[in-house]
């Protein structure tokens, strides 16, 4: 008998969780023509089964990909591997109950991914994702540009959204990043704000449109904010920015772009902060993380971006 040699030359994907988020992930992500092959795992085997049956039904509306359920088999021959999976917030329950719960759950499958061998990528989108991000990194004990968490790239796009839709101009055109905690403690960094090269402190007095720039700038960082909350409200869960920003980051990676993305990694010396994971300008490739951008930051966003660090260490203290 042959004997199989793996290899991460195919654009394999692996997918951690049918849920909502897993499920839109594929959809999004078969479209893309991104990949050769998305396999979908989950202990739910209906679940599983049934999103894979829906996916392929549509094979032929979108770019050749091979859709299929998987095992814990196939971490090893991946090229990224994506843990959406974990525990929903019941009521009643405490945020760092649920922080226990998704750590165990979390960790558990960074070690079945790890102890297959896969010389791929880990991408984590679990909530919540900075303290997941370390947790998958300590119990993988993989170097820390293969481990990457999904951060605030989502967070980046909805502020992007938000510049554009304020300032009437393409959002192609807004650069703009959410930094630190993918959560409460996030912060706009400003000072790397442009809008067609043009710094926004500089753009806005050309444009005139808004005399009370600095009303409409917190409201605009608050909006950012509370997105999620409020799409939780509405429906919830968020499922469909997520699944493309997740495009997003598997393309940079897939297609080795050297892309600059607000993902959520390891840092060490980043601006006198160590060991902790948060979102910081990163460049993204086939790889992983192959460098930390380290953009001149304000004194305020420097002492948020510290904030932030507190916070999580506060939280993974406390697992």
């Amino acid at each position: 008998m042959e004997e199989k040699i793996y290899s991460i030359q195919s654009r394999k994907v692996v997918v951690v969780g049918a849920g909502a988020v897993g499920a839109t992930y594929c959809y999004a992500l078969a479209q893309s023509g991104l990949a050769d092959e998305i396999v979908l795992t989950d202990k739910n085997e209906d679940l599983m089964k049934g999103q894979v049956l829906d996916l392929v039904h549509g094979q032929s509306f979108f770019p050749t990909v091979v859709i299929r359920s998987g095992t814990i088999d196939d971490y090893t021959d991946a090229h990224i591997v994506v843990i959406t999976a974990g525990a929903a917030q019941k009521p009643g329950e405490t945020r760092l109950e649920l922080i226990k719960k998704n750590a165990a759950i979390i960790g558990s499958i960074a070690e079945e991914v790890a102890k297959s061998g896969c010389k791929g990528i880990m991408l984590i989108v679990s909530n919540p994702v900075d303290i997941l991000t370390y947790v998958v990194l300590k119990r993988s004990g993989w170097e820390k540009g293969r481990v990457i968490g999904s951060g605030t790239v989502l967070d980046s796009s909805r502020f992007r959204h938000l510049l554009s839709k304020h300032c009437d101009v393409d959002v192609h055109n807004v650069h703009a990043y959410i930094l630190g905690e993918h959560g409460d403690s996030e912060f706009a960094a400003w000072s790397m704000t442009n809008i067609a090269g043009i710094n926004i402190d500089e753009y806005c007095p050309v444009c005139g449109k808004c005399p009370d720039w600095k009303i409409q700038r917190k409201l605009i960082e608050e909006q950012v904010r509370d997105s999620a909350y409020h799409i939780i409200n509405y429906k919830g869960s968020t499922q469909f920015a997520v699944g493309l920003a997740l495009v997003r980051i598997t393309g940079a990676i897939l297609r080795s772009q050297n892309s600059i993305l607000s993902v959520s990694t390891l840092v060490e010396s980043y601006f006198g902060i160590n060991d902790i994971c948060l979102s910081v300008p990163s460049v993204v490739s086939d790889s992983g993380i192959t460098r930390i951008i380290e953009s001149p930051l304000s004194s305020e966003e420097l002492t948020l971006m510290s904030h932030s660090a507190d916070v999580l260490r506060k939280a993974i203290n406390s697992i």
